[in-house]
């Protein structure tokens, strides 16, 4: 069985809803409904991008950046896709276009269980800067993670 190809990260369309609404929802536990990812589409301040590879959406990361602090919104990658380095590459890209347009911060709130996507996090350079109590909807608390992009990495 050939490996699969490196993913190439694009502007989100659109076209891609439906593939990453299945990421998506197997893996949150209150996951975005289209509506979420639509209005990301549109906004502004708003930069959806998935990663694909072999013709197919295989992760996202929704970034919306104002001014001098950037956050990341939403990022996930394919239950059956993990494990290859899509994360770090959306997480590379959504700092790349942050520092772009001037963000001298990346922001993000992450579950206080989500072990791996904190250690993922911590790898690319976060740091945890507090707690939101009670913040998802089953009540468990958010980790504020930030990353100063003025650093060098």
């Amino acid at each position: 069985m050939p490996l699969p190809t490196q993913p190439f990260i694009r502007t989100m369309t659109a076209a891609d809803l439906d593939e990453v609404l299945a990421i998506e929802q197997a893996s949150f536990k209150s996951p975005w409904k289209r509506a979420h990812f639509e209005a990301e589409l549109s906004g502004g301040y708003s930069f959806p991008f998935v990663a694909e590879s072999d013709g197919r959406v295989v992760g996202y990361v929704c970034l919306m950046s104002l001014f001098e602090v950037a956050q990341i919104l939403d990022i996930a990658v394919s239950p059956d896709q993990r494990g290859r380095g899509i994360a770090r590459v959306l997480m590379e890209h959504a700092c790349a276009l942050a520092r772009e347009r001037r963000a001298e911060i990346l922001a993000l709130e992450v579950r206080a269980s989500s072990a791996a996507a904190i250690g993922l996090y911590q790898r690319s350079g976060f740091k945890r800067v507090g707690i939101r109590p009670d913040y998802y909807e089953d009540s468990e608390d958010a980790i504020l993670m930030e990353k100063n992009l003025k650093e060098t990495t």
